[in-house]
């Protein structure tokens, strides 16, 4: 089977599509609502009533249980609401500082290609981080970006030790997809200690601000943008809150 890092991760929709709406929620999205809003968007997307969206959020403090994770992981059960979140992967951490890209594409516009859709959501955080000059790293063996700490002891068996930087975790239905990714700005990484994130113990979790990097969120969303259109193509920025429209 082909890595992940050797396929092609242009994603671009067929000529003459419209471009992606791209809309920035205001305050703190709770997370259900968030959840029915892409659910009752991918189906108008399928159905044709509704265009390609990415919905930037900041979430209060939550963990999420992908379909794939596994009780024991839920280290501290009462520190926070945990939620179903339909999407696959295991236990994740979303709160303020936090900024998640909920990605509804029609892939059937695009590529029919689970594998390269993944690769191409790590490509886009992979260019976005590289704008404040941090190399972001897929590994084969773990979905996400990571970032190598040579600042940090080095894992027992030598090797660098890595901070996972950004997660992805996505659902499809009818090839539309929903949910997306998050990248960290500058949540509290104290967080994470209630969950093994992604099911992965072994590594720490880090962020923009903790790197040294005095990034905004404005700034990160400007970046998001730029590296979104090499791979996905345009976007058109609207201004009203997508959450009142399917």
């Amino acid at each position: 089977m082909t890595e992940r890092s050797q396929i092609a991760t242009s994603f671009l929709p067929a000529p003459g599509s419209a471009a992606v709406e791209w809309s920035v929620a205001p305050g703190l999205m709770p997370y259900p609502e968030a959840l029915a809003f892409m659910e009752a968007r991918a189906e108008a997307i399928r159905a044709g009533t509704a265009g390609e969206l990415v919905w930037l959020v900041e979430h209060p403090p939550l963990y999420t249980a992908g379909t794939s994770a596994r009780i024991e992981d839920l280290v501290q059960p009462d520190r926070l609401p945990v939620f179903d979140a339909g999407r696959g992967g295991e236990y994740t951490y979303h709160g303020p500082g936090q900024r998640v890209a909920y990605v509804m594409l029609d892939l059937k516009r695009r590529r029919e290609d689970v594998r390269a859709f993944v690769a191409s959501l790590e490509a886009w955080i992979i260019g976005t981080l590289a704008a404040f000059n941090v190399k972001g790293e897929r590994r084969e063996d773990r979905v996400g970006v990571w970032v190598v700490r040579p600042d940090r002891p080095p894992m027992h068996d030598g090797s660098a030790a890595e901070d996972k930087i950004a997660a992805i975790g996505i659902r499809l239905r009818k090839w539309v997809s929903f949910h997306g990714i998050s990248i960290n700005v500058e949540p509290d990484l104290a967080d994470f200690s209630g969950i093994v994130p992604c099911g992965i113990a072994d590594h720490g979790v880090t962020s923009l601000v903790d790197l040294g990097l005095p990034v905004t969120m404005d700034d990160l969303d400007e970046a998001l943008k730029a590296a979104f259109e090499e791979i996905f193509g345009p976007v058109a920025r609207i201004e009203n809150d997508t959450r009142l429209t399917a």
